[in-house]
C-alpha cells in the first residue's frame, strides 16, 4: 500500500503567494486599480490580523473575475502555469515531490489557490489536486467558489471525502502557514515551513499563530 502525501501550494510548494500574482496576471491594470481602491479597507484590515485569508480571496474572486468569460480565465490559467510557476516553484519541494514519487507514494497538492492554474501545474508533474474552484455558469465566472474556500479545516475536510486516512501506512503532509494546521495534525510526518516538526512543535505554532491575531 503506497503513504500518502499532502503538500500545500503557496508558501511551501512555491517562494510566494501565487494567487495575488494570478490575478494581477489575469486582471487588466484599470480593473487591478480599481479592485485596489475597492478593497483596500478590506486588505488594511488582513495585514493588521483582523481579516482571514479566506475572506480576503473570497473577496478578490468576486470582484475579480465575476462575468469573465470561462474560456478566457482558463486560458490565462494555463499562460500563467507556463510563465509564471516556474520561477516560484521551490527546486527543493520538487525534489522532494520526486523522492515520493520514487518511494510510489500517493501525492496531493492541497491549495486554497484556483484549479485554473493549477489542474495543469498538477497534471504536467503527475500530482492529484484538491483545491478552490472557481465556479462558472453559462460560460462565464459568477466570480463565487464552487465549494468554498480550500484552507483552514475545509482542506482536511475535502482531503477525509476523497481519501479515506486510515488505509495508508504513512502520511506526510507540508505546510507553512495556520491554514494548513488541521491537514498537518493527521500526518505521521509533518513539515512546516520547510522542517520537520513534532505534534507539541504544531500546537506551540497553532498557540503563536492564534496570540498574533
Amino acid at each position: 500500500m503506497p503513504n500518502l502525501a499532502l503538500f500545500d501550494f503557496d508558501g511551501t510548494i512555491t517562494s510566494k503567494d501565487t494567487f495575488t500574482a494570478f490575478v494581477h496576471f489575469a486582471m487588466g491594470p484599470a480593473r487591478l486599480l480599481l479592485g485596489k481602491i475597492v478593497l483596500s479597507p478590506l486588505i488594511v484590515g488582513y495585514k493588521a490580523g483582523l481579516v482571514s485569508g479566506a475572506a480576503i480571496r473570497t473577496s478578490v474572486s468576486r470582484f475579480g473575475f465575476a462575468g469573465r468569460r470561462e474560456s478566457a480565465l482558463r486560458e490565462a490559467g494555463l499562460a500563467f502555469g507556463r510563465e509564471v510557476l516556474p520561477q516560484v516553484v521551490r527546486p527543493a519541494m520538487l525534489e522532494r515531490i520526486r523522492w515520493h514519487q520514487a518511494e510510489g507514494d500517493r501525492i496531493v497538492v492541497v491549495s486554497a489557490s484556483l484549479d485554473v492554474y493549477l489542474e495543469a501545474w498538477c497534471r504536467e508533474h503527475g500530482l492529484e489536486l484538491v483545491c478552490t474552484e472557481l465556479e462558472f455558469r453559462g460560460g462565464r465566472s459568477t466570480g463565487g467558489y464552487r465549494r468554498g474556500d480550500c484552507s483552514g479545516e475545509r482542506k482536511l475536510q475535502r482531503i477525509r471525502e476523497r481519501y479515506d486516512l486510515a488505509h495508508y501506512p504513512e502520511i506526510y503532509a507540508y505546510g507553512d502557514t495556520r491554514e494548513d494546521l488541521p491537514m498537518l495534525a493527521v500526518a505521521r510526518h509533518k513539515f512546516y515551513r520547510g522542517r520537520p516538526v513534532t505534534a507539541r512543535e504544531l500546537e506551540d505554532a497553532s498557540d503563536h499563530h492564534a496570540h498574533q491575531h
